[in-house]
């Protein structure tokens, strides 16, 4: 029913999950990670800063300082650009694709090249506009292959690059004996290059000086993710339980009987489920926090809604906490047998966000 302003009135109180975004943690993890590393300190924020808002995150990022941004593709870079202003240097990994040409020019965009052909679309579509390159140092999967680049390299220097970059496959995992191999192949395909370098996001940087050459470019790291185990945290997702009730012994809850109680057990619904985000293969494994008391979730994860036993609870909480102090989402990921990446970039859009702002 429209009120007499012939608007729609809010919802009253808490009907959909309250996410909450900290930009002063952002901000924080950015500050740390400049810290730990020995070159300039960028900031990747592809897939809407990881699912956090590209227009909140990278403005707040550049206010602390941040002056190199990276994105997946071209189309991310026009939404940071509008973000950020002219200024920041805004670097596109999937580099120039077909089509891309008016874009990179109108949104002033970095492309990293990958392989002979975008660099001849880049040099023949937008001369002299300003590109990186990227190399394949081992991963396999973007960029110049040795071969490639020993043929192109004279070339694509003469272009005068502003940045070259490679990608390290097993950086969160500190003695894997692919971070030497790819860092001595960067080093040799990079060796006597006046080119700014970048081979270290958030893992790299942890594995030491030798690894950040002039420009690092942490991601997962700034929002709370691992291998940056020092991180604050940055989301909090509280959830509010729609109704509760007393299941008998022998009851069951949920779609397919999934949860059969041997006790008799208080269950809260809560209103938020695998369309929100919530992997359904977390289904049993999972747990929230009622005031920081771990409380499992029993049946299936639903699309909007899950269950969630809350006997050992005093009281009927209004609502129960997935992400936040008490559990990371790293921890969210693995009762999902996934990653925190994954977590993140799969927050709802029926989440109600809040920005703790960066001052």
């Amino acid at each position: 029913m429209l009120d007499p302003a012939g608007k729609l009135p809010k919802a009253p109180g808490m009907s959909v999950a309250q996410l909450t975004i900290d930009l002063a943690a952002v901000v924080a993890n950015w500050r740390a990670l400049d810290r730990a590393g020995s070159a300039e300190t960028g900031a990747v924020v592809k897939a809407d800063a990881y699912g956090l808002g590209i227009d909140d995150v990278g403005p707040a990022l550049a206010k602390a300082g941040a002056r190199h941004f990276f994105v997946a593709a071209a189309e991310e870079g026009v939404a940071l650009r509008r973000a950020l202003g002219p200024g920041p240097v805004i670097y596109v990994f999937s580099g120039h694709m077909a089509g891309d040409a008016d874009v990179i020019r109108t949104a002033a965009l970095v492309p990293l090249i990958n392989s002979v052909d975008q660099l001849l679309c880049h040099v023949e579509s937008l001369p002299g506009h300003p590109f990186g390159v990227q190399l394949d140092s081992g991963m396999n999967r973007l960029g110049m292959e040795p071969s490639e680049w020993a043929a192109l390299r004279d070339l694509a220097l003469a272009q005068k690059p502003e940045l070259i970059m490679s990608h390290l496959a097993c950086a969160d995992e500190p003695k894997h004996p692919m971070n030497t191999q790819q860092l001595n192949t960067f080093l040799g395909m990079t060796q006597d290059v006046d080119v700014p370098r970048s081979l270290a996001a958030t893992g790299g940087i942890l594995l030491g000086p030798a690894y950040h050459f002039e420009l690092t470019r942490p991601g997962v790291g700034l929002y709370g993710g691992l291998p940056f185990v020092d991180a604050v945290p940055v989301v909090t997702l509280d959830i509010p339980v729609i109704q509760t009730r007393e299941v008998q012994v022998g009851e069951s809850v949920g779609y397919g009987n999934a949860f059969v109680a041997d006790r008799v057990t208080k269950v809260a619904t809560i209103a938020a489920g695998y369309a929100d985000g919530l992997i359904r293969a977390m289904g049993p494994r999972a747990a929230l926090t009622a005031e920081g008391v771990k409380v499992p979730v029993i049946g299936r994860v639903s699309m909007d809604m899950l269950t969630v036993d809350i006997t050992d609870v005093a009281g009927e909480p209004e609502s129960l906490q997935m992400l936040g102090a008490h559990q990371s989402v790293d921890t969210v990921a693995e009762y999902a047998g996934t990653i925190g990446y994954e977590v993140l970039t799969s927050l709802g859009a029926r989440y109600k966000r809040t920005y703790v702002p960066h001052t």
